[in-house]
C-alpha cells in the first residue's frame, strides 16, 4: 500500500518548507488539539453542539438531505440528469438539533452542513480557534453524520482538519484524471466534476481503468485534531466514518492569478482540436507542450524580446491584445 507522510509539532516554517514546496499530500498530527471546539468534541457531541449553537448568528446554511437508503453516499439518481438527495437553506442550530436526533437511529437520514464560510456565519468561532500555519486564509466548516463525498479536485491547495469524528480520505494524483472517469461538467454534485467510481466499491467490469488509479490511491484515516494538507487538483474521496462529524477546511491559492481562466482554455481547446484528425491533433499536442506547458521554463529564451511578440511575457497590453483576438475568432 502507498503510504503518506506524516508529521508533527510543525510550525508555520515548516509546513511552507516540509510540506507545501513539496506538494504532495501529508498528515498533520495534532495541529488543531489546542483549539475550544477540539476540547469540547472530547467532551461530548452535546458539548460541541452546544459550543457551535452559542457561536451561529442565524445566517441559514446550506443543507443536503439524503433518505436513509443512500447510507450517506450524496451522489446522482437514476442517471445523471437527477440526484438521491436534496438541499436547501437551514439555520445552523436546526441542522445540528437533527443531527443529534438521528444519532439514535440505527438507519438514519443523511445530513450534512455544506462548505459554511466560518465567519459569515460564527464570527466568534473563527476568532477562537485558529490555524497558524494559514492565518490569512479564511476557512469553512462541514457537519453531518457518516456520509460519502466521491472523489472530486479542487482548484485550491486545502488544509482539511478534523474537529469532531473520524475522517478516512482516499487521495489520487492529478495524473489519475484518466483513470477515474469524471462525471459530466454540466451537471456536478458539488460544483466540480466527481469520479463515477466508488473508490472503496468499484465496478471494474464498467470501469476497468480504476485498477489503474487504485495503484497509485493514497488512503488515510484522521482523528479529531489532525489535520490533512490536499495539493491543488490531487482527486479525493471522503468518508465521514462517525455518527457526529465536524470538519473545517482551508482552501487557497498562492499562484499569482492568470489573466483568463483554465476551464474557458479548456473549452476553446476543445471547439478547435478534440474533433481533429489524430495526425493533425499530435502536432497541437506539441505545440501546447512546447508553449503553454513549459515546465516553469522560457520556450522563447532563444529569441529577443521584439521577436517574441504575441507569445511573449504577459504585459497588460498583451494580455488586451490576445483577449481581443479571442473575441474575434469566436465570432460567429
Amino acid at each position: 500500500m502507498n503510504s503518506i507522510s506524516v508529521f508533527e509539532s510543525v510550525t508555520p516554517e515548516d509546513f511552507a518548507a516540509q510540506i507545501h514546496a513539496v506538494k504532495q499530500p501529508a498528515v498533520i498530527k495534532g495541529v488543531i488539539n489546542a483549539w475550544p471546539a477540539v476540547r469540547f468534541a472530547a467532551r461530548s457531541d452535546e458539548a460541541l453542539v452546544d459550543y457551535l449553537k452559542g457561536h451561529a448568528n442565524g445566517e441559514l446554511v446550506g443543507v443536503y438531505l439524503g433518505a436513509p437508503e443512500i447510507r450517506g453516499n450524496f451522489f446522482y439518481g437514476a442517471n445523471t440528469r437527477s440526484e438521491n438527495f436534496r438541499h436547501g437553506p437551514a439555520p445552523l442550530s436546526m441542522a445540528l438539533d437533527r443531527l443529534m436526533t438521528a444519532r439514535a437511529d440505527a438507519n438514519p437520514q443523511s445530513i450534512y452542513v455544506q462548505s459554511a464560510p466560518i465567519k459569515k456565519h460564527m464570527p466568534g468561532f473563527a476568532d477562537e480557534n485558529q490555524l497558524s500555519l494559514l492565518p490569512e486564509v479564511e476557512p469553512r466548516i462541514w457537519i453531518g453524520n457518516q456520509t460519502v463525498t466521491r472523489a472530486h479536485y479542487d482548484l485550491n491547495h486545502n488544509i482539511a482538519c478534523v474537529v469532531a469524528g473520524r475522517r478516512r480520505f482516499h487521495l489520487f494524483p492529478p495524473a489519475q484524471l484518466v483513470n477515474l472517469y469524471p462525471g459530466p461538467f454540466d451537471r456536478t454534485i458539488g460544483g466540480v466534476p466527481v469520479s463515477m467510481v466508488n473508490a472503496e466499491n468499484p465496478d471494474l467490469e464498467r470501469y476497468p481503468r480504476f485498477a489503474e488509479a487504485q495503484k497509485a490511491m493514497l488512503t488515510v484515516e484522521l482523528e479529531a485534531g489532525d489535520a490533512l494538507y490536499i495539493p491543488y487538483g490531487w482527486w479525493h474521496q471522503v468518508h465521514s466514518l462517525s455518527r457526529f462529524n465536524v470538519l473545517v477546511n482551508y482552501w487557497w491559492d498562492d499562484a499569482p492569478k492568470a489573466a483568463a481562466g483554465g476551464y474557458e482554455a479548456l473549452f476553446h481547446a476543445i471547439l478547435a482540436i478534440r474533433d481533429m484528425p489524430e495526425g493533425h491533433q499530435a502536432l497541437w499536442q506539441t505545440l501546447f507542450d512546447y508553449y503553454a506547458f513549459t515546465g516553469g521554463g522560457d520556450p522563447l529564451a532563444h529569441l529577443t524580446d521584439e521577436d517574441k511578440g504575441s507569445l511573449g511575457p504577459l504585459t497588460p497590453e498583451r494580455v488586451r491584445q490576445i483577449k481581443a483576438f479571442l473575441r474575434k475568432s469566436l465570432e460567429p
